[in-house]
């Protein structure tokens, strides 16, 4: 008999939410539930393997407290058989990365990910797995966005680069060929769509069977095929896992058949893993201690619920930071925004979960010809079409129009007054932003200093964040429409 089972669990974009919520009185997601559900599959089934595409890091105050060390120690108990990077594993400097990857007991891969200087790799860029007589080729692949984050660091972020996924993923499926690998797996943290069009590019001959993605988020109810090949994602968070059961022809080295499924973990059939549970309780409870202070309340829930539109909490923090600077605008990142709702009662551990960044500011100087050059290529069609791609909330006394068929800005005023080629303005933006100005604008650095040097004028936009609202007694959002987005 050539016919073995491989059963293959996967998540991405997990983004520290390593606590179950009550949602109307049931336990759902939490890192504790999700280990519980993959011990019990290792416990019913003969061959499983557990993977991570990227992701891990940012989105909770405790993994902002440790700068990753205790997500690193959460995954190494939650034990994954192996994982690659995403974009927000370089949130913290490639540095520290390095350093994390040393504390993992994991095996961190990424095959695309090279200085630039050597073309050396940062990191291994496969891992072979063989259990029961199966072998198992895993490739990591990185985004493109990890290079605009790069740019960051002042000592090497100018060395790294990110070579062409496909041709890195030929140079490994050809060099290990002989290694009589059953099953080709590809990590990738591009997103949805960018894995669409890995999948047509790579050659048959290589023999890769599955991609399991991250990045986009995306929900999937059936795994997308793309010239053969089925791409699946497990959305965000610990909400879910994806899971593939797998039938391998070890004597044609290939996939006989398969079934996909996207597991809810709640209580009803994911029992905890007390000793993670435990792990995760002391973090949160040190945690409390220092981001449990009040700060204001908000007149109403408020919420953020995509970053391609104008939100309410959108307008209060580019209120905020755009009072708090002297700023004429802040050009807010929606990105930055990590959760769909905040309020009434908003202690500091809701903010830095809000916003768990901790960017410098920016101010540059721009004429308003300049500025409606950037914002018509800011919403040109191809970023619109791009819901996960850079937006920004205006602060009080924009207003821009835009058609968002064709991009076209319609309209574009501040303070009641259309926006004059001549005037000068004084803009706010976060560093990520402010560093990849050309490619986000079309604008470079020199071409705003010629009317005035930049200045970092904060160097934590939490700060600023928390020291305004915490005057505040009563905070509420401003009604007005400054970006409209016209069918």
């Amino acid at each position: 008999m050539h016919l073995k089972k491989l059963t293959l669990l996967h998540s991405n974009d997990m983004h520290g939410d390593f606590l179950a919520e009550d949602e109307s009185g049931k336990l759902i997601g939490g890192v504790s539930m999700l280990s519980g559900y993959v011990q019990k599959v290792r416990a019913v089934e003969q061959n499983v393997l557990y993977t991570i595409s990227g992701d891990m890091l940012r989105g909770s105050v405790i993994d902002s407290e440790y700068k990753g060390l205790s997500t690193i120690e959460i995954m190494n108990m939650l034990a994954p058989d192996v994982a690659t990077l995403g974009n927000h594993e370089i949130d913290y400097g490639i540095g520290h990365l390095l350093f994390l990857e040393k504390c993992a007991k994991f095996p961190l891969i990424n095959a695309n990910l090279y200085l630039n200087t050597t073309h050396t790799r940062l990191f291994k860029s496969h891992l072979i797995i063989e259990m029961d007589g199966i072998k198992i080729l895993f490739i990591g692949v990185l985004t493109e966005d990890v290079l605009a984050q790069a740019r960051q660091e002042k000592l090497i972020g100018s060395y790294v680069d990110v070579c062409d996924a496909a041709v890195e993923v030929g140079k490994i499926c050809n060099a290990y060929q002989s290694e009589d690998v059953d099953l080709t797996v590809l990590l990738t943290h591009i997103g949805l769509e960018e894995d669409k069009q890995l999948a047509q590019k790579l050659d048959p001959r290589w023999g890769v069977d599955m991609i399991i993605g991250g990045h986009s988020h995306s929900y999937m109810e059936t795994p997308c095929v793309v010239a053969g090949i089925p791409i699946v994602q497990a959305v965000t968070g610990t909400d879910r896992i994806g899971r593939f059961d797998i039938v391998i022809n070890k004597e044609t080295n290939s996939m006989e058949s398969y079934t996909w499924n996207l597991i809810p973990i709640d209580e009803s059939h994911c029992p905890k893993d007390r000793a993670l549970e435990d792990v995760i309780r002391t973090y949160d409870k040190e945690t409390k201690e220092k981001y449990g202070r009040y700060i204001t309340r908000f007149l109403k829930p408020y919420t953020h619920p995509v970053r391609n539109r104008e939100t309410q909490l959108g307008k209060i923090f580019s209120d905020a930071v755009c009072d708090r600077l002297g700023l004429d605008i802040m050009l807010l990142a929606s990105g930055s925004i990590r959760e769909p709702e905040m309020g009434p009662i908003v202690t500091y551990r809701e903010l830095s979960q809000m916003f768990p960044f901790r960017d410098e500011i920016y101010r540059m100087t721009v004429t308003g010809k300049q500025l409606k050059s950037m914002m018509q290529y800011l919403f040109r069609p191809e970023a619109l079409a791009d819901d996960h791609g850079e937006f920004y909330q205006f602060s009080k006394g924009v207003r821009i129009v835009v058609d968002t068929k064709s991009g076209t800005v319609k309209e574009f005023s501040f303070c009641g007054r259309a926006i004059e080629d001549e005037k000068i303005f004084r803009i706010g933006l976060q560093e990520y932003h402010y560093k990849n100005m050309k490619d986000i604008f079309d604008i470079t650095e020199e071409e705003v200093a010629m009317h005035a040097p930049s200045k970092v004028v904060a160097t934590n936009i939490l700060d600023v964040l928390d020291e305004y609202l915490s005057e505040k007694e009563l905070v509420t959002c401003s009604p007005e429409e400054r970006w409209v987005m016209e069918p």
